[in-house]
C-alpha cells in the first residue's frame, strides 16, 4: 500500500510542476490552484508513506515519476522539443529508480 501512495504521490507531483508551468509565475488563477492542489497532494501522500518506507528509494521512485513523467508530458502535450537523447535520458532516471529497487534498498 505504501508503494502505490508513492507512485500516486510521484504522477500529482508531475501534475504540479506542469501546473506550474502553466501558471506562468503564478499569473494565471486556474493553474495556479492546481499546482497548490497537485503540490500539496503530492506531498502528503509521499508522507504518509514514509512512515513505512526507507527515505531513500522512495523519494527516488517520487522523483522519478515526477521527473520522467513531466519531461514526457511536455513533449507530448505541450509541443516541448523531444529526441532521442531525450528519451534515452528519461529512460535512464527510469532504470536508475527501477535499479535502486531491485539491490535490495527497500528491504
Amino acid at each position: 500500500m505504501a508503494w502505490l501512495l508513492v507512485i500516486l504521490a510521484g504522477l500529482l507531483e508531475t501534475g504540479f510542476a506542469v501546473c506550474l508551468k502553466l501558471s506562468d509565475g503564478f499569473s494565471r488563477i486556474v493553474p495556479t490552484i492546481g499546482f497548490a492542489v497537485f503540490a500539496l497532494g503530492s506531498f502528503g501522500l509521499l508522507t504518509q508513506a514514509l512512515r513505512r518506507l526507507e527515505v531513500g528509494p522512495a523519494y527516488a521512485v517520487w522523483t522519478g515519476i515526477g521527473a520522467a513523467g513531466t519531461v514526457l508530458f511536455g513533449m507530448l502535450f505541450l509541443d516541448e522539443s523531444s529526441s532521442p537523447v531525450k528519451i534515452l535520458s528519461v529512460s535512464l532516471i527510469v532504470a536508475g529508480v527501477v535499479g535502486l529497487n531491485l539491490s535490495g534498498a527497500t528491504h
